[in-house]
C-alpha cells in the first residue's frame, strides 16, 4: 500500500511538472531564448535554492555556477533577505523617488557613495543594470550640454562587450548579431579593440605593451571622431562578452589619462563586476582607477530584489544641483523602497561574513583549480579575476583555431551546455565572439565548490572532444 501512494505521488508530481513545462512553453517568453527548441522538449524548472546550489522540478541538485546571472553573491535560501523585504513592504512597500524620499533609499544611497571610490557621491537609482548604462550616456550628454559642451554626444565602447538591451544601452554594446534585429540603433555609438591579450593582434607576449596599445586605440578614436564630438568611454573592469578579459597592467591608468586630456567621461560599467565579484566592492578599485560614473545592479542584493544604480562623481552633478536645471529621466521602481531594504541587508552580509575578503583569499585557488583544464586539447585559454573565469575552446592549441559557427553551434548548443547541466553544473557555455564556458560562482564558493566545478568540466569537455 505504502508504494502504491509514492507511485501515485510520483506520478502526481510528474503530472504536475509536465504541466508547468507546457504552460512556460505556451505563455513565459523567456529572455534569450530559441522557444522553438522547447516545443516538444521539457523546459528546465528550478524551484529553489539553497548556498550555492540549486534544485529543479525533479529534486536534481546542480551547482550554481553562474550565481545566477552574476547575482547571487551571498548565495540561495538567505532568510535574511526575505526577511528584510517581508518587513520593508509591510511598512512602506512602494513609493517613487521623483521630487520625494523615503529612508531606505536615502540611507543606501548614503552607503553606496561611501564604498564608492574618490568622489563618487551622488546614487541615481535604476531597477536593471541596462537601465543605468542609459541613464549614464544621456546623463554624460547633458552634463556637455549644461557646461557649454553642446557636440559632445558620441560614446566609445569595446568590440564584443555586453552593455544591455535598452536602445542606448544596446548601441554601446559591440555585438552585431545582437544589434542586427533592432537597427537603426541610437547613432554615436563607437567601437575599439577590447583587451583578449589571447588573441591579440599586436604584443601578446608582453602584457604592458599590449594594455598600452589597447588604451591608445581609444585616443586614435577620439582624434578620428574629434575630441568635441566625444562625450563618454564606457569599459567593464573586466569584459564579459566573449569569456572574461582582464585588463593588463596600466590599461585603466592610461585611458584615464587619455579622458581626462581630452574631457571625455570615463564610465566603468560594474553590472557584473561591483559587489565582490572581484573581491571588492567595486571593479574600479581592483585595478586602482576612479571614474567619473558607475554603473551596478546585480549583486548590489544578491538577486533577492531587482535594482540598479548610476553612482556620479560630484563634478559631474554639480551643473544638475544649479538653478533650475533638471535631470529629465527617470524610472518608477528606481531605487524601490523594499528593493532598497534588501540590499542594504545584502551589504551588511558582506561586512558581517566578509564576502570581499574570502573572494581575494581564494582566487587564487579558483584560477588554479579551472587551469588543470589546460592539459586537455580543447582547453586554449584560462583568463579572468576574482571569482569570474572564461574557459576559452579551440580546435587546435597550437595554431588557436577557433570553431567555425556551425560547430559552435553543434558543439555548443547541442552538446556542451546541455551535458554540463545534466552532469549537474548550471553554467554558460557563450559563443558571443569566441567559444567559452563562463564561471561565476557565488561568493560563498570554496575548494569543494571548485573542485566539483573543474570535475564536470573536464567529463564534458572530455567527451565534447571525441565529438568533434
Amino acid at each position: 500500500m505504502g508504494n502504491e501512494i509514492a507511485m501515485s505521488a510520483d506520478a502526481g508530481t510528474e503530472t504536475t511538472n509536465a504541466r508547468h513545462s507546457k504552460t512556460a512553453y505556451d505563455h513565459l517568453w523567456m529572455h534569450f531564448t530559441r522557444m522553438a527548441s522547447y516545443e516538444n522538449a521539457p523546459v528546465p524548472t528550478i524551484v529553489r535554492g539553497e548556498g550555492a546550489y540549486i534544485y529543479d522540478d525533479q529534486g536534481k541538485r546542480y551547482l550554481d555556477g553562474l550565481a545566477g546571472l552574476f547575482v547571487v553573491q551571498a548565495g540561495h535560501g538567505r532568510a535574511e533577505l526575505a526577511e528584510a523585504a517581508r518587513k520593508q513592504a509591510q511598512e512602506l512597500a512602494f513609493f517613487p523617488v521623483w521630487s520625494y524620499a523615503h529612508p531606505k533609499a536615502i540611507e543606501l544611497a548614503e552607503r553606496l557613495a561611501h564604498y564608492a571610490p574618490g568622489d563618487l557621491n551622488k546614487v541615481f537609482f535604476t531597477t536593471g543594470g541596462g537601465e543605468a548604462v542609459e541613464t549614464a550616456w544621456k546623463l554624460a550628454k547633458q552634463y556637455h550640454k549644461l557646461t557649454g559642451n553642446h557636440t559632445k554626444y558620441k560614446v566609445i565602447s569595446r568590440a564584443v562587450a555586453y552593455h544591455g538591451t535598452p536602445q542606448g544601452a544596446l548601441s554601446i554594446t559591440g555585438l552585431p548579431a545582437l544589434k542586427a534585429p533592432y537597427e537603426p540603433l541610437v547613432p554615436g555609438a563607437h567601437k575599439v579593440p577590447n583587451t583578449n591579450i589571447y588573441r591579440a593582434p599586436l604584443h601578446g607576449d608582453d602584457p604592458e605593451a599590449f594594455g598600452r596599445w589597447a588604451a591608445d586605440q581609444i585616443e586614435q578614436e577620439i582624434l578620428f571622431e574629434g575630441p568635441e564630438t566625444v562625450a563618454a568611454v564606457f569599459l567593464e573592469p573586466v569584459q564579459n562578452a566573449g569569456g572574461c578579459f582582464p585588463p593588463p597592467p596600466g590599461y585603466f591608468q592610461r585611458v584615464r589619462e587619455i579622458c581626462d586630456q581630452y574631457g571625455v567621461l570615463l564610465v566603468s560599467d560594474e553590472v557584473i563586476c561591483a559587489f565582490g565579484r572581484l573581491g571588492t566592492m567595486f571593479g574600479c578599485d581592483k585595478f586602482g582607477y576612479v571614474p567619473d560614473i558607475i554603473t551596478c545592479a546585480k549583486g548590489m542584493t544578491s538577486g533577492y530584489s531587482p535594482i540598479g544604480a548610476a553612482i556620479v562623481s560630484d563634478r559631474i552633478a554639480e551643473p544638475f544641483y544649479k538653478a533650475d536645471n533638471t535631470f529629465l529621466h527617470g524610472y518608477t521602481f528606481g531605487g524601490h523602497p523594499v528593493s532598497a531594504a534588501v540590499a542594504l541587508a545584502n551589504l551588511d552580509i558582506f561586512e558581517r561574513e566578509g564576502l570581499n575578503q574570502h573572494v581575494l583569499d581564494n582566487e587564487s585557488a579558483f584560477h588554479a583549480t579551472l587551469s588543470r583544464l589546460n592539459d586537455l586539447p580543447i582547453v586554449g585559454d584560462v583568463r579572468g579575476n576574482g571569482f569570474f573565469y572564461g574557459i576559452e575552446l579551440v580546435k587546435d592549441k597550437a595554431t588557436k583555431e577557433s570553431f567555425t559557427d556551425e560547430e559552435c553551434e553543434r558543439l555548443l548548443y547541442g552538446f556542451v551546455s546541455k551535458k554540463l547541466y545534466e552532469n549537474g553544473l548550471y553554467c554558460r557555455a557563450d559563443d558571443r565572439g569566441d567559444p567559452v564556458i563562463q564561471l561565476s560562482p557565488p561568493l560563498i564558493a570554496d575548494q569543494a565548490t571548485f573542485d566539483e566545478i573543474e570535475q564536470i568540466v573536464r567529463s564534458v569537455l572530455t567527451e565534447a572532444w571525441q565529438k568533434i
